[in-house]
């Protein structure tokens, strides 16, 4: 039997998502509530500009008072969709200590406050849901918080940020250099006016941070991510992909280590073989592979963001929190259980592609592979190409530490016959 009196519901913030999520409770208010077994009504639009026309929203609901609505008492659910730090971390507090849960879509908020959040939330007995927090649409929170609740996820691996796989994808598909690439992202609306969140990797650093600590049961904070950005990766990069048959990709890589004694999240540009599926992922879509014990590879795929894929995320978590609220029972909080140390970025083990100016002459393939030997880097193909008393030599290595490979580069720095390193990227997926 249905529930005749509403769950009301506030929403902060009416851009692009939460118009979005307004739109769909509006549209979709039937179906929400068979449901949900009650009707769910829009009590409240908390906004900075109040004279903008937002069509479907009743005027009246429209507020400048963000703080004064979350604070009602009569609130069921906040759904925050302002985004940043402040203020939505001190609306999001004040949300639980008036008794309503909250639905986030809040990436930066949750990646460097998460913890103190989830406790927050547990105090006063509320929901804290954010699966929009991570790549759009796809269901990725849930599926490892609850579907994968009872197996040991070792690694997720993913595209998680549309703007970068785009400029990557136009710099693979058609040749065009970086800037190039980016001035159409932004043309297309694809890239913020400013976009050095989307292209140096805080994006997609601090949902690697969320994934990481839902996959491990592990407290992982944005600071203990390793980040970096994809600005200074060019079309000779990619050239020197294809002759390895690979391509590039931004990814977000979260690892239990072998020993299963610590934890590792990284974001970086990498390149990956043809053959995997995530290489061909195109254009501003995302991709997530979670590899489990018992489960094996799963691989999740769709838009990462946009207005109605994030609302679509967001309102699947508003069902979920009214659902919990009409039985009287909160969902999964935190799990940090665990508690793993976070390894740096100098103890991970990968592949590396390094690409170096040298002089042309006979012996330089000899110092440099003396130098990689000198610091226990195993070298598995070189490739050298020589003119006019110039060459550039191409080092693919076997597995190495960060660290190891890093100490060889500034060995190589130092021979008189290395001009520069040209570029050093990691290679993944094998």
């Amino acid at each position: 039997m249905m529930r005749t009196r509403p769950l009301k519901v506030a929403l902060l913030g009416c851009g692009v998502v939460g118009s979005e999520v307004a739109r769909i409770m509006t549209t979709h208010a039937d179906d929400l509530a068979a449901r949900i077994g009650a009707p769910v009504e829009l009590a409240g639009v908390a906004v900075r500009r109040p004279s903008r026309v937002r069509e479907g929203i009743d005027p009246a609901l429209v507020t400048t008072d963000a703080t004064a609505l979350v604070k009602r008492g009569d609130i069921d659910v906040v759904v925050e969709v302002i985004g940043g730090i402040e203020p939505a971390r001190t609306l999001i507090t004040a949300a639980f200590e008036h008794g309503a849960s909250v639905v986030s879509a809040n990436k930066a908020l949750l990646a460097q406050d998460g913890a103190a959040l989830h406790a927050a939330a547990d105090e006063h007995g509320e929901d804290l849901y954010y699966e929009a927090a991570v790549a759009g649409a796809i269901p990725l929170i849930r599926p490892l918080r609850e579907s994968l609740a009872g197996d040991k996820v070792n690694r997720v691996l993913g595209i998680v940020n549309g703007t970068t796989n785009f400029i990557l994808d136009k710099m693979d598909s058609t040749g065009a250099g970086y800037q190039e690439a980016l001035d159409e992202a932004t043309a297309l609306g694809y890239a913020e006016a400013d976009p050095t969140a989307d292209v140096e990797a805080f994006d997609a650093a601090a949902k690697a941070a969320i994934l990481a600590g839902i996959a491990f049961h592990t407290r992982v904070r944005l600071d203990d991510v390793y980040r970096e950005g994809m600005t200074e990766v060019t079309s000779a990069d990619f050239a020197s992909a294809r002759q390895m048959g690979c391509t590039i990709k931004l990814l977000a890589i979260c690892e239990r280590a072998a020993d299963g004694g610590s934890v590792t999240a990284r974001v970086h540009p990498a390149m990956i073989p043809l053959s995997h599926p995530l290489a061909s992922v195109r254009g501003a879509y995302n991709a997530v592979f979670v590899e489990s014990d018992a489960a094996g590879q799963l691989m999740f795929y769709g838009p990462g963001a946009g207005g109605a894929p994030t609302a679509s995320a967001v309102l699947g978590d508003l069902v979920a929190v009214c659902r919990n609220r009409l039985s009287g029972a909160t969902g999964p909080g935190e799990s940090a259980y665990a508690a793993l140390p976070v390894s740096p970025m100098g103890d991970v083990v990968t592949r590396y592609h390094i690409s170096l100016d040298v002089a042309d002459k006979p012996g330089v393939l000899a110092q440099v592979a003396t130098v990689f030997a000198e610091h226990g880097v195993s070298i598995d193909t070189v490739r050298q190409q020589g003119k006019d008393g110039e060459a550039s030599l191409v080092v693919v290595t076997h597995r190495a530490s960060d660290a190891s490979l890093t100490g060889t580069v500034e060995a190589l720095r130092k021979l008189d016959t290395v001009r520069g390193v040209a570029s050093i990227m990691r290679v993944e997926g094998e």
